[in-house]
């Protein structure tokens, strides 16, 4: 691999990452702390602050490892997860729900926001691709984020909206024992491609659609 691609790479994906994981791990906790929780308040990890939730190898070895070695083919990485003790929740059951999709739901936002700069600079005839690269990266890297996220299995996000959403009994205690291997499993459904090919790629190719109808407006503007 070039090593000017993989700098140049690295410099447009640097800002988008950096802001996708931050705000996605602080919304979390600024969900949690509203609806009753202060655990991640008292460790420091509601802020905006991107060193209190990256991660060494998960959010900057593996990545680069990963993108090195597959030629960009393949890009996996984790941040540090924001620690909730969902029975300091005023309703565990329902607002586990709600910090769940928190961190999801501000990597959709995110992403309406970086298209709307992308058709900004556009409208403005900004042709420099730097930016413009930078832009779609940040839609790319947000949906992504956004879809992965949303997968109804622990540890995800979606695994624990399907948690408040399941009745109590078996379905939940299912749920919780193969949480501690749900890593495991759910790089396993990656590797394998289905968890890409059968769920990010259509819940992405909604949420393009999705930004491209909300932003109609701002597009009609700027011609």
């Amino acid at each position: 691999m070039d090593i000017q691609d993989l700098i140049q790479t690295v410099l447009i994906y640097a800002l988008p990452v950096i802001f996708a994981i931050t705000v996605h791990e602080a919304s979390h906790g600024y969900v949690a702390r509203y609806l009753g929780d202060n655990t991640a308040y008292v460790l420091g990890r509601v802020t905006l602050n991107p060193i209190r939730h990256i991660d060494p190898i998960g959010t900057i070895v593996m990545p680069l490892v990963l993108y090195i070695a597959t030629s960009g083919t393949f890009l996996f990485g984790y941040a540090k997860p924001v620690p909730v003790n969902f029975g300091h929740l005023r309703n565990p059951k329902r607002d586990m729900i709600w910090v769940a999709l928190a961190g999801p739901a501000s990597n959709f936002i995110q992403a309406i926001l970086w298209a709307a700069f992308f058709y900004l600079l556009k409208g403005m005839n900004v042709e420099e691709p730097f930016f413009l690269r930078m832009a779609q990266g940040g839609v790319l890297v947000n949906l992504v984020m956004w879809a992965f996220n949303l997968f109804p299995l622990p540890p995800l996000d979606g695994g624990r909206v399907l948690a408040g959403v399941l009745p109590r009994g078996r379905a939940q205690d299912f749920l919780s024992r193969i949480e501690p291997y749900g890593f495991f499993i759910v790089m396993g459904l990656v590797l394998a491609g289905i968890i890409t090919n059968w769920w990010m790629r259509p819940l992405m190719g909604f949420g393009y659609d999705a930004i491209s109808f909300l932003l109609t407006p701002v597009t009609a503007l700027l011609r």
